[in-house]
């Protein structure tokens, strides 16, 4: 499987949320599993099936994270040395050059992508038209309204 990059922030989200299914989400299911099964005839019974179903899902999902950690490539920003440039994990200030508008993105793994908090994919369209930008530099961006041209104003690495 190959390396999945997440930053040092990014990994330790991922190992609180996997803590907390195992810690709390599981065993509440067991707990439910039990309380249901005391009810008698399981073939009626949609509180022990859904027990069950809320099971599957902790459990995939703690396979899911446990998959992600072990492929983890982690990148802790603040350690990086790429002369300016945009790499992954790096902070971006940008102006959009038709509105000048100025916004400011981080470049992180799909994983911790949220545009709500302006980290975005190393995988979207705007991530791959800035990569090995730097300051200064012009970066056209193929958006669903057409061609969006951001000017680097900044580039950090915390």
């Amino acid at each position: 499987m190959n390396k999945v990059p997440l930053t040092l922030r990014g990994a330790e989200l991922l190992k609180e949320e996997l803590q907390r299914l195992k810690s709390v989400e599981r065993p509440a299911v067991i707990e439910a599993i039990a309380e249901a099964r005391s009810h008698g005839d399981l073939s009626e019974n949609a509180e022990y099936d859904a027990a069950k179903e809320r099971q599957g899902f902790v459990e995939g999902r703690i396979a899911e994270l446990e998959g992600k950690i072990s492929n983890a490539m982690i990148i802790n920003p603040a350690e990086l040395d790429a002369d300016g440039r945009v790499v992954f994990g790096a902070t971006v200030e940008l102006m959009d050059l038709e509105t000048e508008d100025q916004v400011t993105y981080q470049i992180v793994g799909d994983d911790e992508a949220d545009i709500k908090v302006c980290k975005v994919s190393v995988n979207s369209p705007i991530a791959r038209a800035l990569i090995g930008k730097e300051a200064g530099d012009v970066a056209e961006v193929l958006a669903p309204g057409g061609i969006r041209e951001y000017e680097v104003l900044d580039v950090k690495y915390i």
